[in-house]
């Protein structure tokens, strides 16, 4: 098994990670410890499904399956962060607001911050293109 298919995704993640919450502070102008792990710019998830995809596609070529499984992933990974994600996100909003309202003291604050916007989910994949490129150059063919 070539080592650059199981350290592709780990790379990209632990690459992403701090380049949001560095991001999102700068915006926020504090830190922006409430933002890990889900929503902000870039998208983790797609930059890890993007980068994987352009090392498939660096590797074995376009017209391999594992390329159409892994663009196919990508599809869903950023259907799911858009679409999904963020009405979950504005259902959150909602029930907060209707507990606020009543004044429920057994309700938990739901994280209403859950998708990401269609340019966090460019950043994604644009940062995923490059270290999918980075880790093709480094670890060479395999």
């Amino acid at each position: 098994m070539d080592i650059a298919y199981l350290v592709t995704p780990l790379l990209t993640w632990v690459t992403v990670g701090p380049i949001k919450f560095l991001i999102n502070s700068a915006k926020a102008r504090q830190w922006a410890f409430n933002l890990v792990g889900n929503g902000g710019f870039p998208s983790n998830h797609s930059a890890v499904v993007s980068s994987m995809a352009t090392l498939i596609a660096l590797r074995e070529g376009i017209g391999h399956p594992a390329f159409g499984v892994a663009a196919t992933l990508c599809f869903i990974v950023i259907i799911d962060a858009n679409s999904l994600r963020q009405h979950v996100g504005k259902q959150a909003a909602a029930i907060n607001r209707l507990a606020d309202e009543t004044g429920s003291k057994a309700h938990s604050w739901l994280r209403e911050r859950m998708g990401h916007t269609l340019v966090e989910i460019a950043g994604g994949l644009c940062t995923g293109i490059a270290m999918g490129h980075l880790i093709h150059a480094l670890f060479g063919r395999g």
